[in-house]
């Protein structure tokens, strides 16, 4: 089981590197299909890492997850929106993919900065 979260941990990084290397480094305001996927996969990944702790013996800051996870939903909000505009206006610069790499290093900072209790 160990396994599997280091590999669930592997793969939320990935979508991490995905969404702000795609919103803020390569594409800037562009949306490319990494940035949208990136942000899918840090939702998808991030709850299936919350399943395998509350499975296994819990000590979970419930506050903390909520947290990080209406960030990752608005994360996904903005590329999906994002990317629907761009489709409909082709080439067009977008603030939203630029806002979705800066709410992704917000919620990694949510993940590495937030102290948790866990006892």
């Amino acid at each position: 089981m160990e396994f599997v979260e280091h590999l669930l941990v592997l793969i939320h990084l990935l979508g991490l590197a995905a969404v702000i290397g795609s919103a803020v480094f390569v594409a800037r305001g562009r949306v490319t299909r990494e940035l949208i996927w990136g942000a899918r996969i840090q939702v998808l990944s991030g709850l299936l890492l919350v399943a395998l702790k509350e499975m296994g013996d819990g000590g979970l800051n419930h506050t903390k997850i909520a947290v990080k996870l209406v960030i990752g939903l608005l994360v996904v909000g903005c590329t999906e929106i994002a990317g629907a505009r761009e489709r409909k206006r082709s080439g067009e610069v977008s603030t939203l993919a630029t806002s979705a790499g800066v709410l992704a290093v917000i919620n990694a900072a949510v993940a590495t900065l937030w102290e948790t209790d866990e006892s």
